[in-house]
């Protein structure tokens, strides 16, 4: 009998071994007691039984504040607790310690009463208190931004212990669960060799036959968080893989696919156009300089576009004005506009939101050559300005003028760009807010509204004349890519670029201070390129179509 058991025992666990690498090993030592033989085998059947691998999230609102706080789920976590667990699930929560907080997670296992359950894991959220809204000093939707910060959380957990499949219920917004979900699990491994890289699970709604659950909502956080995910991508990559051919060669596989059409203008052409600027910055690179041009009609053909205009030089040395050493390893960023508006739109096209869009990306690298760009050089631009080159360290604002004055051909709506010209924004924000530039008060009401939803805050900055005479001072040119003084140099290089929009509604985002994240910060994000701050710029360009944008205040 106890041969035939260990027979038996063995088929099972060949079964599950074909079916499972990680199958544990069969004890086979037999012990004198029949009664711990049998013991034995039933717990090396239930060991090797190959259970489905799926995890839930589930949200519980609290008080942080109060550690004796039972704790309320929400209203499919607590149809889940009666119906699947018969109550079991929120008494094992409470017995487990006090309630999580937001942006903590608590793993709960085998709580439902079958031998084998359907969710092997169940990951309680933390999601603050019931009635989270808008802050007005936070200038931040908290209950929005607690969902996502705990859901990710869940899901980076659930991942390390090689979860196939997450679902996630909506946790009362199910388009900030996507985000969070979407965002968390994903990370930068394509260079990896594909035996090595880490196992990234599929996610998806949570939902029963007797709920109504908000599939639209997820659908349009899974595309902003996919679009930012792009961002990420491209910012991760490296300088010598992703050269401005590179970088147009992505941009026509990701885009016309979408929808979008791109059109690829090489130095010639930008010669033609007499872009100045832009052409003394990336000559002394052996990579050619690119200049893209892209096209979504979401409407009719005569409705003016949003113009954005993305930075877009893929690796910056600083010229002869040579970078410092831990400086350089993250200017392979340096494109971070570029890639944002490329995410943009393919989002926008995703979503399939009415309006015309048109995006222009110059492309090139700022590195040391025999032909560098020199201190004291004069460049002309396209409106026939002469430019005094100060230092070849600051040559962001080059390579934007001239997309500035090209993007007037377009008699656009308003002209939005987006670059990193300034290191000095990490000391003024941080990684808590993009500067913000604007000479109207419409677009940065909208702008601010719409960071506001994503949880991904701007803040703005004076664009006073005092900055515009800081870089009018050279006499030998209109204007100097630096500017006299020490200070505001983030308010100068804004004030550089109003010099190159004669006239309209514009933006100016500087994203220099959330290029990098270090994964502390915000739990949505892993430690690295943070893809920021595309998910806002989608959401102000969703809110130009809508007429009520207005953030509503909490109860």
């Amino acid at each position: 009998m106890f041969r035939k058991s260990r027979q038996l025992l063995f088929r099972i666990c060949s079964r599950s071994a074909v079916s499972h690498q990680y199958a544990p090993k069969v004890i086979r030592r037999p012990y004198a007691s029949q009664a711990i033989n049998q013991m034995l085998l039933l717990q090396q059947m239930d060991i090797c039984a190959d259970q489905p691998s799926r995890a839930l999230v589930i949200g519980v609102y609290a008080d942080e504040e109060d550690k004796n706080d039972a704790g309320i789920l929400t209203p499919a976590g607590w149809r889940y607790n009666l119906q699947k667990t018969n109550g079991r699930l929120i008494e094992v929560l409470r017995m487990s310690g006090p309630m999580p907080r937001r942006g903590e997670a608590r793993l709960l296992f085998a709580v439902e009463p079958e031998r084998i359950p359907y969710y092997s894991v169940v990951a309680v959220v933390g999601l603050g208190k019931e009635c989270l809204g808008y802050n007005p000093y936070e200038v931040l939707d908290e209950q929005k931004e607690a969902i996502r910060r705990s859901v990710a959380a869940a899901c980076r957990i659930l991942a390390e212990l090689d979860t196939d499949r997450i679902e996630v219920e909506n946790c009362g917004h199910a388009e900030s669960a996507a985000e969070g979900a979407a965002l968390g699990i994903w990370l930068y491994q394509e260079l990896r060799d594909p035996k090595t890289r880490i196992f990234v699970p599929a996610i998806d709604l949570y939902a029963t036959k007797d709920e109504v659950c908000d599939i639209e909502g997820w659908r349009i956080g899974l595309q902003k968080a996919a679009a930012q995910n792009l961002t990420r991508q491209l910012q991760e990559m490296p300088s010598n893989l992703l050269t401005p051919t590179a970088f147009a060669q992505n941009v026509v596989e990701v885009l016309c696919k979408s929808g979008v059409n791109v059109e690829v203008k090489v130095e010639g052409w930008a010669e033609s156009q007499s872009m100045h600027a832009f052409l003394a910055v990336g000559k002394a690179s052996c990579e050619p300089p690119i200049f893209l041009e892209l096209s979504y009609y979401g409407t009719c053909a005569e409705e003016r576009p949003i113009v954005l205009v993305g930075q877009g030089i893929t690796y910056d040395a600083g010229g002869l004005c040579l970078k410092k050493k831990h400086e350089l390893f993250h200017m392979r960023g340096d494109m971070t506009g570029a890639a944002v508006v490329v995410a943009t739109c393919r989002a926008v096209a995703g979503l399939r939101l009415p309006v015309n869009i048109r995006g222009l990306i110059p492309l090139c690298e700022n590195v040391v050559g025999c032909n560098s760009f020199r201190p004291g050089d004069m460049v002309k631009s396209m409106n026939g300005k002469t430019i005094e080159v100060q230092c070849t360290d600051h040559e962001d604002v080059l390579v934007l003028a001239d997309a500035l004055l090209y993007a007037q051909n377009f008699c656009p709506k308003c002209i939005i760009d987006i670059g990193t010209c300034s290191g000095y924004m990490r000391q003024s924000l941080d990684e808590a807010a993009c500067g913000v530039f604007t000479n109207s008060e419409i677009l940065w009401q909208q702008i601010k509204h719409a960071s506001m939803h994503t949880g991904d805050r701007v803040w703005r900055f004076p664009l006073w004349h005092y900055y515009t005479k800081a870089v009018r001072a050279g006499g030998r040119s209109d204007v100097q890519n630096y500017g006299i003084g020490r200070g505001g140099r983030p308010c100068k290089a804004a004030a550089f670029l109003r010099e190159f929009v004669p006239c309209g509604q514009w933006m100016h985002i500087d994203a220099t201070n959330v290029m990098v994240t270090n994964g502390i910060d915000f739990e949505y994000l892993r430690r690295g390129m943070a893809g920021r701050p595309t998910r806002t710029l989608i959401e102000f360009i969703a809110q130009t179509i809508c007429k009520d944008t207005a953030p509503k205040m909490g109860k």
